[in-house]
């Protein structure tokens, strides 16, 4: 089995290679790439292999770029190390993907599966992969019309500080200082608005990255953002999104 590796990290292509290795040694890499670019010029030119472990985000761009650029007729193992809007699409879509760092058994796993397309064919995988970059690089919202008694106001999404819910509802709170009521769940918001520049730090806040300050430690491996805005723990990143919450930030 032939297979090529898209990574622009050293370190991560050399320990998949070595886990392939471990794993089936019959598994040959044939190819180590580290950018959309040269990605879209090898394709081009005809390079063949049987199974393509993709790193999600490249140094000049989303390696989905690839796959609207050239025709590879091969199954993908994406790997992503933190992006979770992502994996959402992965999941909907059923397109393998590895959560970094790889692990023995996940990577077997996947593996197996790319066996299973192997046997029944391979189109249903690559349909699903043109989904999910659809779903990648959908429109997001970049305003909300607001009511507040009898008036409508239009507010642009560089202009709201964060969400909140509260009492069973949700609230938009603008740099205007102002708070209006909209008719979403924060749920629902997360698929709505642009994961680069909103993250939901807790269950009841979501939060615009230009709302974000000063960032200190806070006890039980959280954090507390130093704003004026969040009081108490509204203000607080919960234990689980901390890793996430770093990353975002560090984009």
């Amino acid at each position: 089995m032939k297979a090529v590796i898209i990574e622009d990290e050293k370190l991560s292509a050399d320990h998949l290679c070595n886990l392939l290795k471990r794993i089936d040694p019959s598994i040959e890499v044939v190819e180590i790439i580290d950018s959309v670019k040269k990605s879209i010029a090898l394709f081009g030119r005809g390079l063949k292999m049987d199974l393509l472990f993709v790193d999600i985000h490249l140094a000049d761009g989303l390696s989905f770029d690839i796959f609207s650029k050239v025709i590879v007729d091969t199954p993908v193992i994406f790997t992503t190390a933190y992006n979770e809007y992502a994996i959402k699409a992965f999941e909907v879509n059923s397109v393998d993907y590895l959560l970094k760092p790889i692990g023995t058994d996940e990577l077997k796993r996947a593996i197996d599966k790319y066996k299973k397309y192997s046997n029944s064919g391979h189109s249903a995988l690559l349909e699903n992969i043109a989904s999910a970059y659809k779903s990648l690089n959908k429109p997001y919202k970049n305003r909300f019309l607001v009511k507040l008694g009898d008036t409508i106001v239009s507010i642009k999404t560089e202009d709201i500080t964060h969400f909140i819910a509260e009492d069973g509802i949700v609230l938009l709170s603008a740099t205007s200082g102002k708070r209006y009521p909209v008719d979403y769940t924060l749920d629902q918001l997360e698929s709505l608005l642009s994961p680069e520049s909103f993250f939901r730090i807790n269950r009841r806040v979501y939060l615009h990255i230009n709302s974000v300050q000063k960032v200190s430690s806070y006890f039980n491996g959280r954090l507390k953002l130093g704003s004026d805005l969040l009081q108490g723990d509204d203000g607080v990143v919960s234990r689980e999104r901390v890793v996430d919450f770093k990353n975002w930030l560090d984009r």
